[in-house]
């Protein structure tokens, strides 16, 4: 058995792990901050559990979940919010200079707790019933859980019965996911990796989210149950959202990265949305912008062209376009995109690296890029600046509290 260690964290890694030297070299250790003496256990593979805190950091704050350290889902609760933001900050500013990139970096624009308006949940049957909850740190072990301090309180009041919604349909031999969305009509729950879908089941499902005022359930992408059609809200476009269809995590955080974008654009006749979804930034700019949207998931296309054209003539939208397209295989050329006076980007977590490639050879004047992921995006931004743009800004955006991750907005223009 290996002896515990004493040590002192050095710093915090880009997974909020907290970094201790030792004689067998660093070990990466959660639940840490800089500064802190602690008696780590070295688990192997460079990893260490904590076991003791000897002396904490000042920047040490309570838990606002009971649930921490055993969910999966948060990493950083024990942080005060000043360092919380300051670290955020710094992982983009590492980020973009691994790759040569020096630009200014705007403070973090929090969130706040309760504030995220979709989720996932695991399940599993159980001999009695069912049991619901977020997966462990590093493991397939869910943790049961009853309440959730990141999501909205419809969610939060909803957990407790989302086990006995899904249960018929549950293997004990396997686990399932249920994505839980707030929409303006109610809640919508999308479940994957359940029971294949019979007569019997599928009576039994609708029934017991009728009972629950569940808007809509739908199993394996197929609709089972839809008692009210789930809306959504897009800078004043009333949006039906797709079975599984994108949605930022939460409305503030939508509201910033919308009001970055039409900063960005500026008075741009044209822009092209690319990555466009159902339509978060076409909605923002189609008051002042004729907008080209293209996005590969058809029906996610399909629920923007049909708002739009219900309700466009009403809001006195500009003309809006749109087109399926995999931007990953077959992105839009430079002479394509040379027609249009800003260019939005928000692909997802792989980036945009074929279409980036595409940006940087065109003449377009302004391009502001929206991403998940500071590592793609500084990938995809080097692009752009070896093809002759130039950065005037980074800034990020909370939208993923007390986790690693974030999302940022550049805004990028020729010179």
């Amino acid at each position: 058995m290996t002896a515990e260690i004493e040590a002192v964290i050095t710093s915090l890694g880009a997974q909020a792990d907290g970094i201790a030297e030792t004689p067998q070299g660093p070990l990466y250790v959660p639940f840490v901050l800089p500064d802190e003496r602690v008696l780590v256990a070295p688990e192997g593979e460079g990893r260490g559990g904590l076991l003791k805190i000897i002396t904490p950091s000042p920047q040490r704050v309570a838990a606002p979940c009971r649930h921490f350290t055993r969910c999966g889902g948060c990493a950083i609760q024990h942080a005060a919010s000043d360092f919380y933001a300051a670290w955020k900050r710094d992982l983009v500013a590492a980020t973009l200079r691994s790759r040569g990139i020096d630009t200014e970096i705007a403070a973090l624009v929090p969130t706040q707790p309760r504030s995220r308006r979709r989720a996932t949940f695991a399940v599993t049957r159980t001999k009695k019933s069912a049991m619901v909850g977020y997966y462990a740190r590093g493991s397939h072990e869910i943790v049961p859980v009853s309440e959730c301090p990141l999501v909205v309180p419809e969610i939060e009041r909803a957990v407790p019965g989302l086990a006995e919604i899904v249960a018929p349909g549950l293997s004990r031999s396997a686990r399932a996911s249920v994505l839980v969305t707030s929409t303006l009509n109610g809640l919508d729950l999308a479940v994957t990796g359940g029971k294949p879908l019979d007569g019997p089941l599928r009576a039994e499902l609708g029934s017991r989210a009728a009972a629950a005022d569940i808007a809509r359930l739908s199993w394996e992408g197929e609709i089972v149950a839809e008692r009210r059609l789930p809306e959504i809200e897009l800078s004043g476009l009333r949006v039906a959202l797709p079975v599984g269809g994108f949605l930022q995590p939460t409305l503030e955080g939508e509201l910033e990265l919308t009001r970055l974008v039409r900063e960005g654009a500026g008075k741009a006749r044209r822009a092209a949305d690319l990555f466009a979804g159902c339509g978060t930034f076409t909605a923002a700019l189609s008051d002042m912008s004729a907008v080209h949207a293209v996005e590969s998931e058809k029906r996610s296309l399909a629920a923007l062209e049909r708002a739009v054209r219900e309700q466009g003539p009403s809001l006195g939208l500009k003309p809006v376009t749109a087109e399926t397209r995999d931007l990953a295989r077959r992105p839009l050329l430079a002479s394509e995109l040379d027609k249009f006076d800003a260019v939005i980007m928000d692909p997802p977590r792989a980036g945009a690296s074929a279409q980036a490639e595409e940006v940087a050879k065109s003449k377009v004047p302004v391009v502001v890029s929206v991403s998940c992921n500071p590592a793609t995006f500084a990938r995809d931004a080097r692009m752009l600046l070896d093809g002759g743009y130039r950065l005037d800004g980074v800034t990020p955006v909370d939208q993923f509290l007390w986790s690693p991750h974030l999302e940022l907005v550049g805004i990028f223009r020729r010179d």
